[in-house]
Parts: C-alpha cells; sequence; structure tokens
C-alpha cells in the first residue's frame, strides 16, 4: 500500500528542536512531474537556441558566399565588356586590312554586347549567360586568327610576287635597241628583238632585276655568256653577251646583287647587256618593268 504523506523533518544546526512537515504524496508527485516538464522545456529551449544559432550562422556563410559571387559575377562583366571592345577594335582593323587585301569580310563575323550589374536573385542565370558570352568570345578570337593568317598568307604572296617580279636596269647605261621588230645590224633583215640592248663600259656591274635562283651559268653562239634566273611566278629574266660570270647555278640572289660583268660576247656589236624578260615561256616587254 503506497503513502498518502511524506514525513519533512528539517533539524537546524546547533538546535534539537526539530521541525516537522506532511507533504501528500500528490503534490511529491506534482512536483516532480512539474520539475520533469521543465527539465524537458529547458533541455527543448536549449536545443532550439542551438540549432536557431547554427541556423543563423550557415544563412550568413550563405549570404558572404552569395555576396561574393555576385562580386565575382560583376568582375567578370567587367573584365567581359572590357575584352568585347578590344575585340572590336581587332575587328575594326581587321576588315580596313581586308578591304586594302580586296579580301571578303570572314563569316559569322559579329560580336554581341553584354553588360549591367547581377542581380542577387538570378546569379545563377547570369553565370550561364557569362559563360554564353565567353564562349562567344572565344569564336571570335578564333575568327580573328584565321583571319590574321588568311591575310599574313596573302601578304606574304603578294611581298613573294612583288620580290619576284623584275624590276628596274639591268645595268648603267642607255638604250640602243628596244622590244619588237627591228633590222638584224649584220644582215639588214627585219626580225623579232625579244628584249632591250643596254650599252653599258666593259666590265660594269650587271645586277639582277628580282629575287630567283640562278637556272643557267652558260655560252651560247649568238648570246655569247649568258645569265638566267627563274623567280618564280612564271617570270624568267636573261642577261647576255657578258664579260664574266659573278654566280653560280642554283646560287639564290635578291634584287641589286651583281651577277654578271657587261661585256661583248657573243653575236655582238659592242659592249652591252641584252635583257629579256620572259612570263611563263613568252617573251615581254622589259620597257614595262624598268
Amino acid at each position: 500500500m503506497s503513502a498518502k504523506r511524506f514525513t519533512v523533518m528539517i533539524i537546524p544546526e546547533g538546535s534539537h528542536q526539530v521541525r516537522r512537515f506532511a507533504v501528500r504524496s500528490s503534490v511529491v508527485k506534482g512536483v516532480l512531474a512539474l520539475s520533469v516538464v521543465l527539465a524537458l522545456g529547458l533541455t527543448g529551449l536549449i536545443a532550439d537556441y542551438v540549432l536557431t544559432n547554427l541556423d543563423r550562422n550557415e544563412l550568413h556563410r550563405l549570404q558572404v558566399e552569395n555576396l561574393s559571387q555576385r562580386e565575382e559575377l560583376n568582375r567578370l562583366v567587367v573584365k567581359l565588356e572590357d575584352l568585347r571592345q578590344e575585340m572590336v577594335v581587332l575587328a575594326q582593323n581587321d576588315a580596313k586590312v581586308r578591304v586594302m587585301a580586296k579580301l571578303s569580310a570572314p563569316k559569322g563575323d559579329s560580336i554581341a554586347g553584354v553588360g549591367g550589374p547581377a542581380q542577387e536573385d538570378d546569379v545563377n542565370r547570369e553565370f550561364s549567360e557569362i559563360q554564353r558570352r565567353i564562349d562567344e568570345v572565344r569564336r571570335q578570337i578564333d575568327l580573328r586568327r584565321e583571319s590574321q593568317e588568311e591575310i599574313q598568307g596573302i601578304l606574304n604572296d603578294q611581298r613573294s610576287l612583288l620580290a619576284a617580279k623584275p624590276q628596274g636596269w639591268p645595268a648603267k647605261g642607255w638604250l640602243t635597241s628596244s622590244f619588237g621588230l627591228r633590222r638584224d645590224p649584220f644582215n639588214g633583215r627585219r626580225k623579232m628583238h625579244e628584249g632591250l640592248d643596254i650599252a653599258s663600259r666593259m666590265g660594269s656591274p650587271v645586277i639582277a632585276t628580282a629575287d630567283g635562283i640562278v637556272s643557267s651559268v652558260r655560252t651560247e653562239s649568238g648570246y655569247g655568256k649568258m645569265v638566267t634566273l627563274d623567280h618564280g611566278y612564271g617570270y624568267r629574266t636573261l642577261y647576255t653577251h657578258n664579260s664574266k660570270f659573278h654566280v653560280k647555278v642554283g646560287q639564290r640572289v635578291r634584287r641589286g646583287d651583281r651577277i654578271a660583268s657587261v661585256g661583248n660576247t657573243g653575236r655582238s656589236t659592242g659592249s652591252h647587256v641584252h635583257y629579256e624578260i620572259r612570263l611563263n615561256g613568252v617573251p615581254v616587254n622589259p620597257n614595262k618593268y624598268l
């Protein structure tokens, strides 16, 4: 049988008087139950406080991270816009060069703009858009590279063609016979003269009129001592009646290099250079190249 009352004795220190209190068991049970409830409530409050602090710290961390992402996005937007402006300048310069080189514009040659700060609610969308813009700028860089390579190749060809195209006089002197029909100085018959005769002092320099390779150094009965240069692009030049050679077969020469000395060898009436230009094997008038 359970007790209905509990007796609580209080004995003060240094005193022999004992105080007794009778407490109902229901009160004790109520106090114990209240204590358990208070303990549970306090534990719940502590747990909620701890979790709230954790959530608050996580929220703060996420806010800081989001702010950092937005700042990085804005910096990326600024850098991308600067890069786009540089690409616009390059595209304009490229277009000018292509016009000078008489080339058509490359396909897909357009640059889209980008700008404006990122908003907090569309950072991910802005990152995707920026990535798309970066891909577009990379494509434009590839176009510029291809265009520059094309222009460089064409300019190199033009430079090579210009260097290979005969230009100027092969020797210092005066013109004694032009290109075309003339009377042969030995028999008086009309005959095609396929070059120019330039009278000059014996031993004067004979120079190459274009860059090329020495394809022939030989002596022929009519031309005497003759040097032939192959310039590429179908151009060949002949220098005849020389007194001395200064080059060998296979030697590479530049415009203005001395290749021979003026002479009077072969079928000739005096010291001079017989100069011919042949394009794809056909003699052309050297007067157009002086």
